[in-house]
């Protein structure tokens, strides 16, 4: 344990790593007590390494949220492995993500594997409330004790917010004296265009099955206040001509209910009225494209 004075402010950044589906979105919501990050049940859905800012009495994290490691099968693949290694590169300590039912695997060994010496690992063993029992948590904690020489081990449920606490605590131990790097109440980096862009695609992968969720991106091109409301235009962006029909449903149905979504979510976020004016355009392969990746910011 690092020793601290006391009455020292500690401040420091923490990389959050693991495969994907693993939990790591929904971790971070938990530890800075809102949403900054989308979830959901489908794997590869971070794309950007977002911060999540996490305070609590003599204590800042930066938690910053990245995207899970797999092998890649396009050019977007290899360009979310490489923001993992990038993230993990200058932080003050790092969380890995194991899924408590899962046992460890290659993946996981992968990912130990290309963390970098000499800064504190904590592993985080996720959805411990989806071990039905007791002692099947404590054959995981002791399966996990053995893939690496851990600085802490915490079993937490963002979910149910078990440990929770727990887990701000043990990485907070490790964190350097330091000022606040944000404003009090900011609870994330990410520029209001990427977040209303991250709660738009959260809408449309809420009904989206198979390939699809990996297919789809989202660009906010314009916001408007105009006094009474904000309006947000934005842009679906698909592979396939077959792809567009999905997102916009029979009718426009599927993307009535993705605005509806969006819309709600948006009001929450901004505490205000919000229109969503929103298209569906394809760009062909785009995950395989240099030039797309630009333009779609990934």
């Amino acid at each position: 344990m690092t020793s601290h004075s006391v009455g020292e402010h500690l401040s420091g950044f923490v990389a959050i790593v693991g495969r994907p589906n693993t939990g790591k979105s929904t971790l971070v919501n938990a530890m800075v007590g809102t949403k900054v990050a989308i979830t959901s049940s489908k794997p590869q859905t971070t794309r950007r390494t977002l911060r999540g800012i996490v305070r609590r009495p003599g204590l800042e994290l930066v938690l910053v949220d990245t995207p899970g490691v797999h092998r890649p099968r396009t050019l977007l693949g290899e360009r979310l492995n490489d923001a993992v290694a990038e993230a993990v590169t200058d932080v003050d300590a790092i969380i890995v993500c194991l899924p408590a039912d899962e046992g460890v695997g290659p993946g996981d060994r992968h990912i130990l594997a290309s963390l970098p010496r000499g800064v504190p690992v904590v592993a985080a063993v996720t959805k411990a409330d989806l071990v039905p029992r007791r002692n099947q948590l404590a054959e995981r904690l002791v399966e996990v004790d053995a893939t690496a020489n851990w600085t802490a081990i915490v079993p937490v449920s963002a979910t149910s917010g078990f440990q929770v606490e727990e887990l701000v605590q043990a990485v907070g131990e490790h964190m350097p004296p330091g000022p606040d790097f944000f404003p009090d109440g900011e609870a994330s980096d990410a520029p209001l265009e990427v977040a209303l862009a991250e709660i738009i695609r959260e809408a449309a992968l809420e009904d989206l099955r198979d390939e699809m969720p990996h297919s789809l991106a989202v660009v906010v091109e314009e916001v408007d206040d105009e006094g009474r409301a904000v309006i947000v235009r934005a842009t679906v962006f698909v592979e396939r001509e077959s792809q567009k029909g999905i997102v916009i449903g029979k009718g426009g149905a599927q993307l009535r209910r993705v605005q509806g979504r969006a819309r709600r979510a948006m009001v929450e976020l901004l505490g205000r009225p919000a229109r969503l004016d929103l298209h569906v355009k394809v760009a062909k392969d785009w995950q395989r494209d240099p030039k797309l990746l630009g333009r779609l910011g990934l």
